[in-house]
């Protein structure tokens, strides 16, 4: 590919198409087993507050869960139309472990999602508990799928080549590869909280508007809770994934710390401005050599930089990826997770015993509703142009997949998406938003 504008163009569109996706996964997966909660609560206490609860976010999940699937399929178009050289070059492994995803995960969802949304009344209390289990155990094995591939993009492991075509040797290291079970806890976590803020969000809205709404406060509670214990092991886990990325993929760590020389002793640079020209950080704030503690633990190990993928001598090969924006969306991912943790943990104090939530509380939570959506755009922003140039890592550069679709129509397409996105999106966070105004109340009164 010798054009750059053309190459920038459709990973513009397949980034704003995947990201656009990534956001109702990344509630669902939680969401439907926090339902799963709820339902067997209401089976367990025959409550009406439960199956009001259970009605209200079942609505959710299924507008979520519709726009994932929407989202899904035009995101999968492009790969056709964008990069059709990914499916030349590696079909032999992305196309198996997709249609794995579409016949265990997605017929499964399929099946009994009509059961779980329609049947209450009409099927017994067990099949319905039965199939909203199921539910959730196929949006649980979705995402195993998808960040199996995923991951052995960025790790590939258990390819051969075959006559000039890659295809897999080894199916077990193929899906199992070195960065899967560290990305699939990570993304699990991740959703994990996104659930649970959505949960505590929209619960302190109705809270707002109907401070009596007993239901509302309970729900507020479990979300809480649920981000209280899933933070600081998202944490943990983020670290251990990190170590997993040194190992693996040293050029992404390089570009998310701003190293630019290969050193002993690096600094953890928490500010700068990246400079690509001169190869250093403007305005940096520094704090001496704990990148390499953190890194290797050790205040001397040394920690590879820029100019170990990407010399700077003319006509030199670049294998790293640009550094501001990986540099900057790190940053954004943790400042946004360690004030998810801060709220989580300062909710389940003030709300202990019972404690009445005070207004400043319902506000935060509130304003934190969609934070989940914010650290996980900024770690897939992280994931994937730290990734860069390689589509798989060492195996298929982005500029040998990328097809040769004129750049006004690129253009032209992009703006489509643009527009349609932003609308779509702004119109399911006033209807969820709207849902939650109406509260259980509503709920209640519509099982009556």
């Amino acid at each position: 590919m010798d054009n750059p504008d053309l190459l920038l163009l459709a990973r513009a569109q397949f980034g704003l198409n995947i990201g656009f996706h990534i956001l109702f996964p990344s509630l669902t997966i939680a969401l439907a087993w926090i339902l799963v909660y709820f339902r067997i609560r209401f089976a367990q206490s025959g409550d009406a507050a439960w199956l009001a609860t259970y009605k209200l976010w079942v609505k959710i999940f299924a507008l979520s869960f519709a726009m994932g699937v929407v989202s899904g399929i035009t995101m999968s178009f492009q790969f056709g139309t964008n990069w059709p050289g990914f499916m030349k070059h590696v079909g032999n492994i992305a196309g198996p472990l997709l249609a794995f995803e579409v016949l265990t995960a997605f017929f499964l969802e399929a099946t009994f999602l009509g059961v779980m949304l329609f049947g209450m009344n009409r099927v017994p209390p067990w099949v319905h508990i039965a199939a909203t289990v199921l539910v959730a155990v196929g949006t649980l094995v979705s995402s195993f799928w998808i960040l199996a591939l995923s991951s052995w993009m960025h790790t590939p492991a258990g390819q051969v080549m075959d006559g000039g075509a890659l295809i897999a040797g080894d199916w077990l290291q193929v899906i199992f590869n070195p960065s899967f079970p560290y990305r699939f806890v990570h993304m699990l976590l991740a959703s994990g909280l996104t659930a649970s803020f959505v949960l505590a969000g929209l619960s302190a809205w109705r809270l707002l508007r109907a401070p009596a709404d007993a239901s509302a406060l309970h729900t507020l509670r479990t979300g809480v809770a649920i981000a209280a214990v899933l933070a600081p092991l998202q944490i943990f886990v983020g670290d251990l994934h990190g170590l997993n990325t040194l190992e693996h993929q040293p050029a992404k760590i390089a570009a998310m710390e701003a190293l630019w020389k290969t050193g002993r002793g690096a600094p953890l640079v928490l500010f700068a401005v990246p400079n690509a020209e001169t190869r250093r950080n403007d305005f940096a704030i520094e704090v001496p050599k704990l990148a390499s503690l953190i890194l290797t633990h050790d205040l001397d190990g040394e920690v590879k930089g820029i100019d170990a993928f990407a010399p700077s001598a003319p006509g030199a090969d670049q294998l790293a990826p640009p550094v501001a924006p990986v540099f900057f969306a790190f940053r954004l991912m943790l400042a946004v997770g360690v004030s998810m943790l801060a709220l989580a943990w300062i909710g389940t104090w003030v709300l202990r015993k019972g404690a009445t939530p005070p207004a400043w509380l319902l506000w935060s939570f509130a304003g934190f509703t969609f934070s989940g959506w914010a650290a996980t755009l900024a770690g897939w922003l992280v994931t994937e142009i730290g990734r860069q140039p390689w589509l798989v890592t060492g195996v298929l550069r982005t500029s040998q997949a990328v097809g040769r679709v004129p750049e006004a129509q690129l253009g032209a397409s992009l703006t489509g998406y643009v527009l349609v996105y932003a609308l779509m999106l702004g119109a399911y966070i006033v209807v969820i938003t709207h849902l939650a105004g109406k509260g259980t109340t509503a709920a209640r009164a519509e099982s009556t």
